[in-house]
């Protein structure tokens, strides 16, 4: 029994310093993988990380605890009148802010990658622009309310009534807004998207985003909510309808296409830190500021993954049977 236990501790033991030596290898200097919230980060430069996360069913981050759209902690939001925003939209007599900055990004635009052009016939069947890759997540929305003064400080108000602000401030002017994830239904269809900018209209409508009141705005038939043109092709929605909505945690998102693109989107981001569990090529190590592999080293450490991959799949059994 003690042999065979020493046999299968020899046996092992260079099986699982694979996994940890190509994590060595492919991880560039002061590059966190990923963090307990879910959050991944990655080379910058790196091309492919606005690539579809085409296959992508659960990533780490993602637990089905409950059914879609029930968060028992938030309430919904009922009978909001909704319209249509874009990254890019200049200012015009009914949208007299532009919107190619943000409440929290003033070079939003750039940020975004590029136009987000709202002509149904300018998007793709999987909701992103026609004519580029988005950079950050393509379903977006705004809420009446900003956290944050000049990109600089916070309102005193928000330490006490974002349900959400202890558990996620990091520093003065950096929104704890920006990005939280809502539900959205119309009809019998149901969206996700994360929070981009701040509208319509107001920015201090905390009693309507927080509380229970209807928005105090009074503009474009009392409008509570702006969503983006990937939401609106989704929903099947036209501007000026009517949606629910409410906020959700990030474990209680689905799967959707909302989860495809974005380097502010932690499902994009997962996929593409499963993406960089691939040995990389000289031209890729490259760009992403990682060592390449030599030959032999790769066709050592796939070797070293199949054994290890065999042994557990035979339940920890040598070829011998010992």
């Amino acid at each position: 029994m003690i042999r065979t236990l020493l046999s299968r501790t020899a046996f092992l033991a260079p099986l699982l310093l694979a996994g940890s030596l190509a994590a060595q290898m492919l991880a560039p200097s002061g590059v966190s993988i990923s963090n307990r919230n879910g959050n991944f980060n990655t080379p910058e430069g790196l091309s492919s990380l606005t690539t579809p996360a085409q296959g992508l069913s659960k990533p780490s981050v993602y637990q089905a605890n409950q059914r879609p759209g029930e968060c028992p902690q938030y309430a919904w939001k009922t009978n909001i009148v909704t319209t249509i925003f874009w990254v890019g939209e200049l200012a015009t007599e009914k949208n007299p802010v532009p919107n190619t900055a943000s409440s929290w990004d003033p070079k939003w635009m750039k940020t975004f990658g590029g136009y987000d052009c709202p002509d149904e016939d300018k998007a793709t069947t999987n909701f992103k622009p026609a004519k580029f890759t988005p950079k950050q997540n393509p379903f977006y929305f705004a809420l009446p309310y900003n956290d944050v003064v000049d990109y600089d400080t916070h309102k005193e108000e928000a330490k006490k009534i974002i349900p959400w602000f202890k558990g996620t401030f990091t520093r003065e002017g950096k929104s704890v807004l920006e990005d939280r994830w809502i539900a959205i239904r119309f009809g019998t269809r149901m969206c996700y998207a994360q929070w981009g900018d701040c509208g319509p209209f107001v920015t201090d409508d905390a009693d309507y985003v927080f509380g229970n009141a209807r928005p105090k705005n009074s503009k474009n038939n009392g409008a509570g909510l702006d969503i983006a043109p990937a939401v609106r092709d989704y929903l099947g929605f036209k501007s000026g309808q009517a949606v629910d909505w409410k906020f959700v945690e990030e474990d209680d998102v689905p799967d959707g296409p909302w989860k495809t693109w974005g380097t502010n989107n932690p499902f994009s981001m997962a996929y593409q830190r499963n993406e960089l569990g691939k040995l990389p090529t000289s031209s890729v190590a490259a760009s992403a500021g990682v060592r390449a592999v030599s030959q032999s080293e790769a066709e050592r450490i796939q070797e070293l993954r199949r054994q290890r991959d065999a042994w557990f799949q035979n339940g920890g059994a040598t070829k011998t049977g010992k």
